[in-house]
């Protein structure tokens, strides 16, 4: 039975924010990595599926909104999306990603030793769009969790890029947070689950860098501007929960 595992959500194409989780010793010693969802669709799209694709068998992908719109966006289906980057990431893939994007699973179940089954998801089991955040009502969490079998007690999602652990409807629900895209506070965020206990880690990398890397090595156009409002969390928690909270419900 699996023992430790990283997961990683809302990496959004950020490489460099990826690459400095990665490099993290318990990332590194993780049985697994469980990347739920909203994986390329920004600056970066095709390096950072390179990249987590080079980890092999030891991802488990689960499928987030965000993907699902790239492979739509490419198949000229337009859907529609908050932003552009989405619309020039979708451009940047090559069919291989694409077909691996559309092929991805939602929701995935693994047995983890102190868990026993966790569900792994993007929004809700349910839905990959659906919010829930860490003060929705208990109603709330009875309505996204009603597909989720009684065996399972810990729930991990993604989709709102801020990271929260609670008990909820008899289940614990974690949210790791954004490795790329993080609101109210700079950092790539994700969670560690091992030993039955739950992690919420956030990892510091250098975000002139980063920025200044995205700028040059991005061919979108609003790259530097991207990479400065988002790494740098210009967006807070707060402005986040108040637009999120509309749809919560």
């Amino acid at each position: 039975m699996t023992r430790r595992v990283a997961v990683l959500s809302d990496i959004h194409g950020v490489l460099p924010a990826l690459e400095a989780v990665l490099a993290e010793p318990d990332v590194r010693a993780a049985d697994l990595i469980v990347l739920t969802g909203d994986l390329a669709a920004g600056p970066m799209p095709a390096p950072t599926l390179e990249a987590l694709a080079a980890l092999g068998e030891r991802a488990v992908w689960v499928r987030g909104n965000a993907d699902r719109e790239l492979v739509a966006l490419a198949a000229d289906q337009s859907p529609p999306v908050p932003d552009e980057v989405s619309r020039w990431a979708a451009r940047q893939l090559r069919p291989a990603h694409l077909d691996r994007l559309a092929g991805l699973p939602h929701p995935v179940t693994l047995a983890i030793e102190g868990f026993g089954p966790v569900l792994f998801c993007h929004g809700t089991p349910r839905d990959d769009e659906e919010i829930v955040l860490v003060d929705s009502p208990l109603d709330r969490f009875d309505q996204v969790l009603s597909t989720v079998d009684d065996g399972v007690r810990t729930v991990v999602c993604g989709h709102t890029h801020m990271p929260f652990a609670r008990l909820a409807s008899g289940r614990m629900v974690v949210n790791p947070g954004s490795v790329g895209m993080p609101y109210g506070r700079s950092g790539a965020h994700w969670a560690l689950l091992a030993g039955g206990g739950i992690q919420l880690r956030r990892t510091e990398f250098d975000l002139d860098t980063a920025c200044r890397r995205i700028a040059a090595e991005s061919s979108y156009p609003e790259a530097a501007a991207w990479a400065e409002y988002y790494l740098r969390a210009k967006a807070t928690d707060r402005e986040a929960l108040e637009v999120f909270s509309r749809a919560a419900t």
